[in-house]
C-alpha cells in the first residue's frame, strides 16, 4: 500500500484533529473533511475532564511546546475532596454515593479539564491548510489502490490511502464500514449546557460539584460543574455547567436540538426555579446566548462489535463508541484512539496491511470497557435503560 496518498479524515472534532497532528509530525499526508463551515459554526459544548489515560495520549502526540501550551489552557481543580453532591433544593450536602478523589484526579492531585473549543484550536495548529470546510462525508468507495470519500453533494474526494471516520455519533462511514453493526442509542435523557460569569460560582468554592434535584414528580434533574480557582477572580472568564434530566424531564420545543440561546436558557431556569439561593446565580446570571440542548446517547452497552476488517477504512471517537457523560470517559477514549492509530501508522510508515486490524483489536478492549462504565453510571444517574432492538437509535 502506497503512503504517498493522503489519509482521509471525516470530521474535524477532537479525535480527528489529534490524529492529524500525529500524521503531520510523522510526515504522513492527510486531508480533513468537515461538514461545518468553520470551527465557530456552532457551540463547542461543555468542558471535558481529562483522565490520566487521556492526558498521556495527548502528550504522546503533541510536541513538548504544544503540549505545554495545551496544559496551560487546562483548568486544575483540587481533587482532595473528590466530587461533592448537594441537594439542589435544600442546599444540604448529600453524603451517599460519594465519588472517591482518585476516580477524578489525573495529575498532581488535581482534577484537570479543558474547554472543547480550546482543544480543537490547539490540536488544529499547523493543520489548518489541510481542512476542507462544508464537506459532509456520507460514504466511501474503494478504488484499486485506495479509497475515496463521497460527499453529500455527490462529489468525491481525492484518492486516499486510508479513510478514518471521525465524524461523530451519526457517522455514515461507521454505518457503512460495520454494515450497520455500530449503533448509537437515544437513551431518552436530555441535557442543557450553560455558562455564567465566574462570580456566579463563588457560593460553591473550588471543587467538582453535582447539584441534584430529586423532588420533581417527572424525574431527577442535576447539574455538574467544575469550579477551578485560578480563574475565579477574572471577570473575562466564564465557567460552564452541564444539566442532565431523566427521560421526559427536559423537552426542547418541537424536539429541535439545534435550538440555542434564550429558549434553552428559559427551560433551564424553569426547571430550577425552586433551587436553593446558593445555587441560583448559576441560572440567574447565565449567558443566555451560550445555552444549548443535547441528547444523551450511548453505543451498545455490551461493547464495540466485530465487523469484517477493511484495510482501507476505520473509525475513531464517537463514531465507534458514543458514551454518556456519566463517567467522563468519552473524550478520553477518543484521544486514545487518535494516539494509537497515529502511532501504528507512524511505525508502519503509512497505511500498510494489518494497521487497521491491529488498531481495531486493541481499541475494542479499552473502548468496550469504557462504554460499559459509561452506561452503568448513566443507569444510576439518569435512570436510563437500553434494550437492543427496542430502544431507538439516532
Amino acid at each position: 500500500m502506497s503512503s504517498s496518498k493522503p489519509v482521509l479524515i471525516a470530521g474535524a472534532g477532537i479525535a480527528s484533529l489529534l490524529l492529524a497532528q500525529s500524521l503531520r509530525q510523522s510526515g504522513i499526508p492527510f486531508r480533513i473533511f468537515e461538514r461545518d463551515a468553520s470551527f465557530v459554526f456552532r457551540a463547542q459544548g461543555y468542558r471535558l475532564r481529562l483522565s490520566s489515560e487521556g492526558l498521556d495520549a495527548i502528550e504522546s502526540v503533541l510536541d513538548a511546546e504544544t503540549f505545554q501550551k495545551f496544559w496551560n489552557k487546562c483548568g486544575k481543580t483540587s481533587g482532595s475532596n473528590g466530587l461533592t453532591q448537594f441537594n439542589a433544593v435544600t442546599g444540604e450536602e448529600i453524603k451517599t454515593h460519594a465519588v472517591p478523589p482518585q476516580a477524578l484526579v489525573s495529575r498532581g492531585g488535581k482534577v484537570v479539564g479543558a474547554a472543547r473549543g480550546d482543544m480543537r484550536k490547539i490540536f488544529a495548529e499547523g493543520c489548518e491548510d489541510h481542512i476542507e470546510w462544508a464537506k459532509e462525508v456520507t460514504g466511501y468507495e474503494r478504488t484499486d489502490d485506495g479509497v475515496r470519500a463521497i460527499f453529500a453533494d455527490g462529489t468525491k474526494s481525492v484518492e486516499g490511502s486510508l479513510l478514518v471516520g471521525g465524524e461523530g455519533i451519526r457517522s455514515k462511514v461507521a454505518r457503512q464500514l460495520s454494515g450497520g453493526k455500530l449503533k448509537v442509542y437515544d437513551t431518552g435523557a436530555r441535557g442543557i449546557h450553560g455558562q455564567a460569569p465566574t462570580t456566579a460560582f463563588k457560593g460553591l468554592g473550588e471543587g467538582v460539584f453535582i447539584l441534584r434535584d430529586e423532588s420533581r414528580p417527572d424525574g431527577t434533574v442535576s447539574i455538574i460543574t467544575n469550579v477551578r480557582p485560578e480563574d475565579m477572580d477574572d471577570p473575562n472568564v466564564e465557567f460552564g455547567w452541564t444539566m442532565a434530566g431523566q427521560p421526559g424531564v427536559i423537552r426542547p420545543p418541537n424536539e429541535d436540538y439545534t435550538i440555542v440561546g434564550k429558549q434553552a436558557a428559559d427551560i433551564a431556569k424553569s426547571l430550577t426555579g425552586d433551587w436553593h439561593p446558593r445555587f441560583r446565580p448559576l441560572l440567574d446570571h447565565m449567558i443566555e446566548s451560550e445555552a444549548a440542548f443535547w441528547k444523551i446517547t450511548c453505543s451498545t452497552p455490551t461493547g464495540v462489535p466485530d465487523w469484517p476488517n477493511n484495510p482501507r477504512v476505520t473509525v475513531i471517537g464517537d463514531a465507534v463508541h458514543s458514551m454518556t457523560p456519566a463517567a467522563g470517559l468519552g473524550a478520553n477514549t477518543a484521544v486514545r484512539d487518535s494516539a494509537l492509530l497515529g502511532r501504528l501508522l507512524r511505525e508502519a510508515g503509512g497505511c500498510r496491511p494489518g494497521v487497521t486490524a491491529a488498531y481495531e483489536k486493541e481499541m475494542r478492549v479499552y473502548a468496550s470497557d469504557a462504554v460499559h462504565q459509561s452506561y452503568s453510571g448513566a443507569v444510576r444517574q439518569f435512570g436510563i435503560k437500553i434494550e437492543e432492538g427496542v430502544t431507538p437509535t439516532v
